[in-house]
């Protein structure tokens, strides 16, 4: 008698855990209800409007304006978060002292308080009556004349501050399982401190960075109720995309405000689609290190 493999036929070998067909039609449709369904529905509804017309809302003065303020607020909050949520994660991972798990815990704060709440807060503490307005104001002691409420620097602020535990819960389990062996293999070959930072940790911690800084640039992009409170909402100056896009629905205007939310999304699905390639080929380079 034939053997089956030598006749050609192939078996799939049984799963330890069986339902793969039930589990993967329930997530095709949990997606489909969930993100797909609603996106196809924002590109109909947009569609909805002659060609012209959309033109004519994408490229007004004002819809880019707060494009602009929204992603580039973004992009310089998640590059900050980047560089501090990185010391952060290497303060509660490599040194012990006191009061190191009220740190801990304090970094997950923006996760459980609510953003309107943060708004609050950030805007009377750097408003120019408040602590750090007048004290980096210019009628504060330090006299800087800095003014960050009300501005697009609220803004960044914001955003920093609703972004940050994103790079650190990213970064610091890598950190938590870096072999501290290469560090004291690159001392040892003549390495100073910067160098072995620069050459043996940082090319390591690569992927978690830019993990990290594409979840805080994600998350700051689509940010309402933090930013609306700081903002000033002054419009072709700190009028954020999403405030426009809730004008714009409260004056009717829904295709308006669907073409404007679906400039959005492609203009986040491709800046997180060139972070995530950027991502993928530091992997591959520093995968193996």
């Amino acid at each position: 008698m034939l053997h089956p493999a030598r006749a050609g036929w192939s078996f799939v070998r049984p799963s330890v855990i069986p339902g793969f067909g039930l589990t993967m039609g329930y997530t095709v449709v949990y997606l489909s209800l969930i993100v797909l369904i609603p996106l196809a529905a924002l590109f109909i509804k947009s569609a909805t409007l002659p060609f012209d017309e959309i033109v004519k809302i994408a490229t007004a003065p004002r819809t880019l304006q707060a494009l602009s303020v929204s992603f580039g607020s973004s992009l310089i909050a998640a590059l900050v978060n980047v560089v501090f949520g990185v010391i952060v994660a290497w303060v509660l991972v490599r040194y012990r002292f006191p009061g190191k798990r009220i740190m801990d815990a304090i970094v997950d704060l923006p996760f459980a308080l609510p953003t309107a709440v943060a708004g609050i807060a950030l805007s009377t503490i750097y408003a120019p009556k408040g602590w750090i307005g007048w004290l980096v104001g210019p009628s504060g002691p330090l006299h800087l004349g800095w003014k960050i409420a009300y501005t697009p620097s609220g803004i960044v602020v914001a955003l920093i501050f609703i972004g940050l535990p994103f790079v650190v819960r990213t970064v610091q389990p890598v950190l938590e399982e870096f072999e501290q062996e290469l560090e004291e293999a690159a001392a040892t070959l003549g390495a100073n401190r910067f160098q072995t930072i620069t050459r043996v940790i940082l090319p390591r911690l690569a992927p978690a960075i830019l993990t990290g800084f594409s979840l805080a640039f994600a998350r700051a992009v689509g940010e309402y109720g933090s930013v609306i409170f700081i903002a000033g909402n002054i419009p072709n100056k700190s009028e954020i995309a999403p405030l426009l896009i809730i004008i714009k629905l409260e004056e009717f205007d829904i295709p308006g405000a669907a073409v404007i939310a679906t400039i959005m999304l492609v203009l986040a699905f491709v800046m997180l689609l060139v972070i995530n390639l950027i991502q993928a080929w530091a992997r591959r380079l520093y995968g193996d290190l």
